[in-house]
């Protein structure tokens, strides 16, 4: 359940594998030039810095995510071995290294949320297991106790946002309670401040 809630609050902490050049700095995005049009296509997918038609190339390999996090340990990608030709999503480049190191940044953020008591996490467990078992036998129902839980959370994260403020509990307390960043965290007081 926490990740679907780490997910929820803004993908604050989507990873994916970074790229360091030989200079040791990190690239924007690479476009493809695909000929006139009102867009240009980009990615900054690590595959995407293969050096063919006058692109960048990547030197190494890291573990990054979207909230800015990158990882310590570098992997570096053997040109020589590699095939100049084929773009390098082709080649069997191993990616371990980088998504090991993002699921530990990922282990961390989620030690330092809060955590929910035994009892609670039981609760909202059976609740889905029971809305889940009801969205097919009983839809009609299950639409209802969704509407009146909608309430519910409404009301009570309310409740606890305006609490929050009161007791004047610092943006960047309640982001790592929650395993997001500021960013979605404000955004999530809002939605519950400015409903």
């Amino acid at each position: 359940m926490v990740d679907r809630v780490l997910k929820a609050l803004g993908a604050a902490h989507e990873g994916s594998v970074g790229v360091l050049l030989a200079d040791g700095s990190e690239p924007g995005p690479v476009y493809f030039d695909v000929g006139s049009g009102p867009s240009v296509p980009s990615s900054a997918e690590w595959y995407a810095y293969d050096g063919r038609h006058g692109r960048l190339r990547a030197a190494v390999l890291r573990g990054s995510c979207s909230c800015g996090w990158r990882g310590a340990a570098e992997y570096p990608l053997d040109w020589m071995a590699l095939p100049a030709d084929r773009p390098l999503y082709e080649a069997d480049v191993d990616l371990s290294g980088p998504i090991a190191d993002y699921e530990a940044h990922v282990s961390v953020i989620r030690d330092l949320a809060v955590p929910l008591p035994a009892g609670l996490t039981g609760l909202l467990t059976e609740l889905v297991r029971v809305l889940d078992g009801l969205a097919v036998e009983e839809p009609l129902v299950t639409l209802k106790a969704l509407a009146d839980l909608r309430y519910v959370i409404a009301q009570t994260g309310q409740d606890a946002a305006y609490e929050l403020a009161a007791r004047e509990v610092p943006l960047k307390v309640v982001a790592t309670a929650l395993g997001t960043s500021e960013a979605a965290a404000r955004g999530y007081l809002n939605d519950y401040l400015r409903p």
